[in-house]
């Protein structure tokens, strides 16, 4: 029998159990321990709220964790409850599928004025992560930067950009939803340090703008290149391109405007005592394809800023981490002896939910390389004792089950659920 204990219940926690029920069929047990009483990680509270055909691939985690030797050990800290030490001693791997939930910081002059937001903290606020519940943004002024060139930046814009009417279907928690609903902003501009061509933007997320009901996506002409290097971008980018393309028709008829500026680095928040403008350079691509200042600076007026540049795994004692790269230094997923990093934990804030699945199997593979066959380890019965011991109040999947059905039931119509966004609040409603 090999025991696992995977840390982490997104994407890459479940697909790394689901690899290993693969590769070692009953001769194995997966415990997925998680911070929060709640399970699926990014898939609640990273995954835009209006995006609920992605978030379905919960149920696919859902029979991962439901079968009989993979189980949901939630409501537990590492570091608090249970350290890796101990963790190494009862189980034969200890995966580390943490992700990065720590925004990486602007580092720039004026960057913690009240105002400037981590994506990690604004998404988090509307998607109900306990975390940043009372997080406050705000959302009185009349515009907002967002700082980034990929889909957060985009969802993060689509979110302020919707009506209360446009959010139908979507699990957006009502604190978010009763701001959102009457703020006034009307300008939100999208900062891009390079241009059309280097964007992270998917198609689907682009053409989410051009139907929004009250805000229109505008482009400048001016920062797209001649149509014809259009020709050599893989299939992908060309089509979000073509999106940009279509936006530099519009004109600004409708109440709320998107604005991609291009080019454009910011280099300085300034207000007093809170945001009041971004200070933005002109940038230019060198020959390698990199964003260098101009010189050239302007200001954006703004009471709020988002920053959508990129997230970091937060380091835990005693685990080699790679600083510069914002994640668990590893060799292939091999961290130490019996200790793995799986999905952005390892690879860093890159890739799509998807691509966490083979990352799964390539660390099912590097501890059936590793781990013999026959383990004496105490796995999770060990885990059990040393939990009863210490009076851990842990949370199971059918405690998890009664959660949700609790937040099913006190879902605003039309809405799949209503989160609970307290540790208190999920804890009680368990039966």
């Amino acid at each position: 029998m090999r025991h696992v204990a995977v840390i982490g219940s997104g994407p890459a926690g479940y697909y790394t159990a689901e690899a290993c029920q693969k590769a070692f069929g009953e001769s194995v047990r997966v415990d997925i321990i998680d911070r929060l009483p709640v399970p699926y990680g990014l898939i609640r509270t990273g995954v835009a709220p209006d995006h609920q055909s992605i978030k379905a691939v919960s149920k696919r985690y859902e029979a991962t964790a439901l079968s009989d030797n993979v189980r949901f050990v939630g409501n537990v800290t590492v570091g608090q409850d249970v350290s890796i030490p101990e963790l190494l001693d009862l189980y034969d791997a200890v995966v580390l599928a943490t992700g990065a939930p720590h925004d990486r910081p602007l580092g720039i002059p004026g960057d913690d004025l009240p105002g400037v937001i981590g994506s990690a903290a604004f998404v988090g606020w509307y998607n109900g992560h306990p975390d940043f519940a009372r997080l406050d943004p705000p959302l009185g002024g009349s515009g907002a930067v967002i700082v980034g060139a990929g889909n957060v930046a985009l969802d993060v814009a689509r979110i302020l950009a919707k009506t209360g009417e446009e959010f139908a279907g979507s699990d957006i928690v009502g604190h978010a939803l009763a701001a959102l609903e009457p703020h006034g902003i009307r300008d939100i501009t999208i900062l891009a340090r390079r241009g059309p061509h280097e964007i992270a933007m998917t198609p689907k997320e682009l053409g989410e703008l051009g139907h929004l009901s009250r805000a229109t996506p505008l482009v400048d002409p001016a920062d797209l290149p001649p149509a014809d290097a259009d020709a050599a971008l893989e299939p992908g980018l060309r089509k979000s391109v073509s999106h940009l393309r279509a936006f530099a028709g519009n004109e600004p008829a409708a109440p709320v405007s998107i604005h991609f500026d291009f080019f454009a680095m910011p280099v300085a928040i300034e207000g007093d005592g809170k945001v009041e403008r971004v200070i933005v350079e002109r940038t230019r691509l060198d020959d390698s394809g990199r964003a260098t200042g101009t010189g050239e600076t302007y200001a954006i007026p703004a009471g709020l800023v988002v920053s959508c540049i990129g997230y970091r795994t937060p380091p835990i004692e005693g685990v080699p981490y790679d600083a510069k790269l914002g994640r668990f230094a590893n060799d292939e997923g091999r961290i130490a002896p019996g200790l793995y990093a799986v999905g952005w934990a390892r690879r860093g804030p890159t890739g799509t939910i998807g691509t966490n699945r083979p990352d799964g199997f390539l660390i099912a593979e590097q501890i059936a390389a590793d781990v013999p066959a026959d383990s004496a380890k105490k796995g999770r019965a060990g885990l059990d004792d040393l939990f009863s011991a210490r009076g851990v109040d842990v949370v199971t999947f059918r405690d998890w089950q009664g959660i949700e059905r609790a937040e099913i039931a006190n879902a605003r119509d039309g809405a799949p659920r209503e989160k609970f966004t307290s540790l208190d609040a999920m804890l009680a409603a368990r039966k």
